[in-house]
């Protein structure tokens, strides 16, 4: 086994491992720490195919901040001990199936498609194209689409902060005031 294939089996293995345990974990600073492995480990599959570019959004933008903004987020609304409330059979049963349908369907989609191999040799990467394009309004510009998802992130990271927020004591009484 050469060293390549260690480390694709050692990433494959952190990346299913504590996706499990994302959604699986009832506590939800332990739910977004395994998200942060999981992003990690994705950058080094990255790593080990040479985009170098792509590992590095992943390691900067998810891992290094929006996984980051969840951890954050936890603790400044002071749900660090919060337990997600147990999952009910049906529930279970439910998403057993669409996990089931979804590999099934993938696998289908893998095995239907016809790979084959390729002489071309691999282009070189000119960053300062790649760069021209991610600034860029024009057909190949990938400026709005970023603006877009920041502009997400941030709608997200304010429900997010309203929803976690404590409610304070109820101001109703049962009984008149005398």
């Amino acid at each position: 086994m050469t060293a390549n294939q260690l480390m694709f089996i050692l990433f494959s293995a952190v990346i299913v491992v504590c996706s499990i345990l994302t959604v699986t974990s009832r506590k939800i600073l332990r739910a977004a720490i395994f998200l942060w492995f999981v992003s990690v480990a994705t950058s080094g599959l990255y790593f080990m195919l040479s985009y170098q570019f792509l590992a590095a959004v992943q390691l900067t933008l998810y891992a290094g901040g929006i996984v980051v903004l969840i951890i954050f987020s936890i603790l400044l609304t002071s749900h660090i001990s919060q337990k997600f409330e147990p999952i009910e059979v049906k529930k279970s049963i439910f998403s057993a199936l669409a996990a089931a349908a979804g590999f099934i369907v993938t696998i289908i989609t893998i095995l239907d498609f016809g790979f084959s191999a390729t002489t071309e040799a691999a282009r070189e990467v000119n960053m300062q194209v790649v760069g021209s394009d991610l600034l860029s309004t024009g057909s190949n510009g990938f400026i709005l689409p970023f603006e877009v998802v920041s502009i997400l992130l941030l709608a997200a990271m304010v429900g997010a902060i309203v929803v976690a927020k404590k409610a304070g004591p109820s101001k109703t009484h049962s009984e008149p005031i005398k």
